[in-house]
């Protein structure tokens, strides 16, 4: 199976001032898997709509704009 990347990658603000690169769908589900500090609903969306963008169900595009969403839940700073 390939990588599939998004069109732009996405710079996420983390804890302690530091900056995390996500690339992807796989980048994105590996970010929500750890410490991600509120897990509501565009949490369970953007999960969801990675893992359908790895599999071909949905696009990259899709899960980017949800993972975006869900960043904002969190109060983390994504661009």
């Amino acid at each position: 199976m390939h990588q599939v990347l998004w069109s732009r990658p996405i710079e996420l603000g983390i804890s302690g001032g530091g900056v995390r690169t996500v690339k992807g769908p796989s980048d994105a589900l590996a970010c929500l898997a750890g410490q991600w500090p509120h897990r509501g609903p565009y949490y369970v969306a953007a999960r969801s709509a990675c893992r359908a963008a790895i599999d071909g169900r949905r696009t990259a595009e899709e899960a980017r704009r949800l993972f975006i969403s869900a960043a904002e839940e969190a109060h983390l700073k994504a661009h």
